[in-house]
Formats: structure tokens, C-alpha cells, sequence
């Protein structure tokens, strides 16, 4: 079990590392880390702020990474195969909570728009928008 609770703690100190970065905002927009779905990727502000709401959550995951980590170590018998069940359950259940609320609130900010300020409403009409 000893194998088992160094990958927990590796896993938690990543989780954190990650957390923090988002809480920050010093996680970058990247191909590997953080809230990667459509509605946080469109662009630099809402990646950011679908990091930012998810970090809480991503930070409370590596807490429940590292008790699974020390139940590991400490309990005896059945009770750490069941300790670091539950506890990677749990974990995996926050984060995608976090990365849901962080994706919802990247897509709720306001597209950025282009052109002609979508003051026609749709860019077939942009040359109906211009004077005579």
C-alpha cells in the first residue's frame, strides 16, 4: 500500500499545483492542464475564468487525494483498499464538479465580436448596414 499512497501524494501535490495556478490565474492556456472544454477555450479570459471558478474545487480534490494518501499508509487490513477507493471516487466526483461550474461560467461570458460590431445582426447584411 505504500506504492499506492506515494501515488496519491504525487497526485495531490499535482492537483494543488494546478489549483493554485488557476486560483492565480497563472495557468496559461495549454494542451494538457486545466478546464479544457469548448465554452473555456474559445479564449485567454474565459480559459482563465473557468480556472478560477474550478479551483476550489480542484484544490479540495488533492486534500481528499492526500487523506486517501495517509489512510494508505496508516490503516490496516481491507480498510486502506477501501479508504483509497472511496477517496479517488470523491476526488474525481469534485473536479468534475469544479470543471463543470468553471466550464458554465467561461460560457457565460459574452463572445467577443468582430467586423462590424454585429449591428445587422449577421454579417450577409454587413454591406446593408453601410450608408448609401
Amino acid at each position: 500500500m505504500l506504492i499506492v499512497a506515494v501515488v496519491l501524494f504525487f497526485a495531490a501535490v499535482g492537483l494543488a499545483a494546478l489549483g493554485i495556478a488557476g486560483l492565480t490565474g497563472r495557468l496559461s492556456r495549454n494542451r494538457w492542464a486545466g478546464v479544457r472544454t469548448p465554452e473555456s477555450l474559445r479564449d485567454d479570459e474565459a480559459f482563465a475564468l473557468a480556472n478560477k471558478v474550478a479551483a476550489p474545487t480542484i484544490l479540495a480534490s488533492a486534500v481528499v487525494l492526500g487523506i486517501g494518501g495517509v489512510a494508505a499508509t496508516l490503516l490496516d487490513g481491507i480498510l486502506p483498499i477501501f479508504a483509497v477507493s472511496v477517496s479517488v471516487v470523491a476526488a474525481l466526483l469534485t473536479a468534475a464538479v469544479g470543471g463543470t461550474l468553471g466550464s458554465r461560467a467561461a460560457g457565460a461570458l459574452p463572445e467577443e465580436t468582430s467586423g462590424c460590431g454585429t449591428s445587422c445582426g449577421a454579417c450577409s447584411l454587413q454591406g446593408a448596414c453601410e450608408p448609401a
